[in-house]
């Protein structure tokens, strides 16, 4: 059978895998934007017991790696308590990847938010409105505008970070190489896994660059 036939073989396995890296690369990403919108306005609140809860949250998710996040997530919390096992790969892959990007996109969003002019703030006051109406209706529709780039390559660095799911057995891009490397015991597998997940990054930074172009306000 020749190099090209080989390939052939390999794309099912490959794309399923695909499949998962993608899946939770979307998932993880959508969560920790949610989260970090709470972070943010946390580390941003003058109330001193939520400033440090969210900024410690954010120093320790920043501050420790991600591989480290995902082994303790998986093996460690077991060995604290029975209750706390995760026996499903995907979920527990999809909390430290939620986890840790809530750190990184809450100080995207907070560096957004402080990107505002202040006199917003001065004339949403004049106006009677509340902190959290100014929030609401003026601030973060506005803040959202400048977050897409940065979110971007956020997207991007997670989708490429999920090859650490291999090392638990999830069965992404990387492990589906790695089982396909072993059993046929050649590494030009790679070459198509490598391929692959070009193409995934390229059309995902084709997909930020329109909605940047369309939305943000850097053009």
């Amino acid at each position: 059978m020749s190099a090209i036939e080989k390939m052939i073989n390999w794309i099912p396995p490959l794309l399923d895998g695909a499949r998962i890296t993608i899946l939770l690369t979307l998932a993880a990403v959508s969560a920790g934007l949610i989260m970090s919108l709470f972070l943010a306005l946390g580390k941003m609140s003058k109330n001193k017991i939520l400033n440090n809860l969210c900024s410690a949250y954010i120093f320790f998710f920043r501050g420790t790696p991600l591989l480290m996040q995902l082994y303790f997530i998986y093996y460690g919390l077991p060995q604290i308590s029975i209750f706390l096992t995760i026996n499903d790969r995907f979920l527990a892959a999809f909390i430290a990847f939620g986890l840790n990007s809530a750190a990184y996109c809450a100080e995207i969003i907070r560096a957004a938010l402080q990107s505002i002019d202040k006199g917003q703030f001065e004339a949403a006051r004049a106006l009677g409105m509340s902190y959290p109406q100014t929030m609401r209706l003026i601030i973060i529709p506005q803040s959202i505008r400048r977050l897409i780039p940065p979110v971007g390559n956020e997207f991007i660095m997670v989708l490429k970070d999920a090859s650490l799911v291999s090392i638990i057995a999830l069965t992404d891009i990387t492990k589906a190489t790695r089982s396909i490397s072993s059993s046929t015991g050649t590494a030009l597998v790679y070459i198509p896994a490598m391929i692959l997940y070009l193409i995934i990054t390229a059309v995902f930074t084709v997909i930020f660059h329109k909605l940047e172009k369309k939305y943000s306000v850097y053009e």
